[in-house]
């Protein structure tokens, strides 16, 4: 292992109300055929972001519709009450928020599932075929592994680095964990041209989503002295603009939507972070998607 090497933390994501797979044939149930599957998404959430760009790199635009949801949910919970007669459907009295992002099956009208790995991961291996290989044989735990780093390491240590109700002492260490996170992937970037080598993979799709979440929603809770320092990563920020003007990654990124969607749930208090934005992400976006819903 390199020294750079990028340390999984433990999982800390919630189980999904569905995690049906796509499979090869059709004992499997929910087997591979084109525009059987369509995809539910919300571009404001990091989520459907990541899916939304393994679509776009795969080239399915005619293999699997996406239905694309505004960016602030419209029921509590975060629901889309779109997706309530979807989820409905799927389960008898379903109690619980009908949220994005969806893998549903226009043959049933069923979902098939709503855990994004596994989304991604299906589309990649049934569908994507002649593109690039998002799953490299041989790079499933380090793809894991980057998933949970950026959930924990960056995500939810930003979160607790901006807690107005947290001890000085927990927002400080919440912080150097942070700040732990950014050295060591700036680490590996200053080597490399993408995380894992030099060509793209899942990987860099959940890197450069939780980035984006880190500058357009986290530092808004952060002082500015901290923001500084998380954008004194050089190689990382550098990586982070490259693949804005990706056409398979900034097309998708809804910033207007995002700071809504933020704005509509977040109860916390603005810190002098919210001033100091670490890239200016619409000014290296290569393409803009014409037209979103509101």
């Amino acid at each position: 292992m390199s020294a750079h090497a990028l340390t999984a933390l433990p999982s800390a994501q919630p189980v999904p109300a569905f995690r049906g797979r796509i499979g090869s044939d059709a004992r499997s149930g929910h087997y591979a055929v084109p525009r059987r599957y369509r995809l539910h998404l919300s571009l404001s959430c990091p989520r459907c972001l990541r899916i939304a760009i393994t679509h776009s790199l795969l080239g399915l635009e005619d293999v699997c519709p996406v239905t694309l949801l505004p960016a602030v949910p419209d029921g509590p919970g975060g629901e889309h009450s779109a997706l309530r007669p979807l989820y409905e459907a799927s389960a008898h009295r379903y109690a619980g928020a009908a949220v994005a992002p969806v893998l549903s099956d226009d043959w049933s009208g069923r979902i098939v599932s709503t855990h994004a790995p596994d989304i991604m991961r299906d589309l990649a291996r049934h569908f994507g075929g002649g593109h690039p290989v998002l799953y490299p044989r041989g790079t499933d735990a380090e793809i894991e592994g980057v998933q949970r780093l950026c959930a924990q390491g960056i995500d939810e240590a930003a979160q607790r680095a901006g807690r107005a109700d947290a001890e000085a002492e927990e927002r400080a260490d919440s912080l150097a964990s942070l700040l732990r996170t950014l050295r060591s992937l700036e680490g590996r970037l200053a080597q490399q041209g993408q995380l894992l080598g030099d060509q793209l993979t899942a990987a860099d799709v959940e890197l450069w989503v939780a980035l984006v979440q880190l500058d357009t929603v986290d530092r808004w809770h952060l002082d500015a002295t901290a923001v500084h320092r998380i954008a004194d990563h050089p190689h990382l920020w550098a990586y982070a603009r490259r693949l804005a003007a990706h056409p398979a990654f900034g097309p998708h990124l809804d910033l207007d939507g995002i700071a809504r969607r933020h704005h509509a749930h977040c109860r916390g208090l603005e810190a002098a972070g919210a001033a100091v934005q670490i890239l200016d992400w619409d000014a290296h976006v290569s393409d803009r998607a014409a037209t979103r819903p509101s």
